[in-house]
């Protein structure tokens, strides 16, 4: 303990501020939850899932609101730019599979609660959650699947405020988890070719889901 408070506290008073600003920057890994249809399509029933995931790159802005010692009040909008490959395979015909690409540029408008543990020294741990909506602009018609421009989401995360002499460095991991149907029904697609609409036809829905690694700068 003698040897923790020889250490001097940087910032110490940057966590009294009313209101503060701050920008993140990071990665993303996108996912689906793809329930199939289970129609039988041509004879056949088709299954799909998210292969590996591929990372993508996340920016945002951060506007802070301190309400108590220990919880804020944040407003972190952030644009994703990401991809997903949905694989379909075949319930007759196990050797037979194809990829589909869905790229995404989603907007996400959460407002998030923040609860911090007490600080020591120079790093204070949080839990944080909340919720939002997110509009995507990668909307591609060309594409076998569309995905929806609107979706609202909650999203639970974790991270740990690394005090420095300048600034706060915040990495933090969060999950966020989709509840609307953001799949396109083939009814809405007049210019999608008759071979590619059973990929739609195959699904019951598409939720999304995403894992998102940041590096706040505060």
């Amino acid at each position: 303990m003698a040897a923790l408070a020889s250490v001097a506290q940087n910032r110490p008073y940057i966590d009294d501020k009313l209101i503060h600003f701050g920008f993140s920057l990071g990665m993303n890994f996108m996912d689906y939850a793809t329930p199939p249809s289970l129609d039988t399509i041509n004879g056949d029933i088709y299954h799909a899932r998210v292969g590996g995931m591929t990372p993508g790159f996340s920016v945002g802005f951060i506007t802070d609101l301190r309400l108590s010692r220990h919880l804020n009040l944040r407003f972190t909008p952030q644009l994703h730019f990401g991809v997903r490959t949905v694989t379909f395979r075949s319930e007759n015909n196990p050797d037979w599979r194809h990829n589909v690409d869905v790229l995404s540029l989603p907007m996400t408008i959460p407002l998030m609660l923040k609860w911090s543990a007490e600080r020591e020294v120079n790093y204070r741990p949080y839990l944080i959650a909340g919720g939002g909506v997110s509009f995507d602009f990668g909307r591609d018609r060309e594409r076998e699947l569309l995905q929806k421009n609107f979706d609202a989401f909650i999203e639970v995360g974790a991270g740990c405020d690394f005090y420095f002499s300048w600034f706060k460095l915040c990495p933090q991991i969060t999950y966020s988890i989709g509840f609307l149907d953001v799949l396109t029904p083939v009814s809405e697609r007049p210019e999608l070719a008759l071979q590619d609409q059973f990929y739609t036809n195959a699904l019951r829905r598409l939720m999304n889901r995403q894992i998102t690694l940041t590096f706040n700068f505060e």
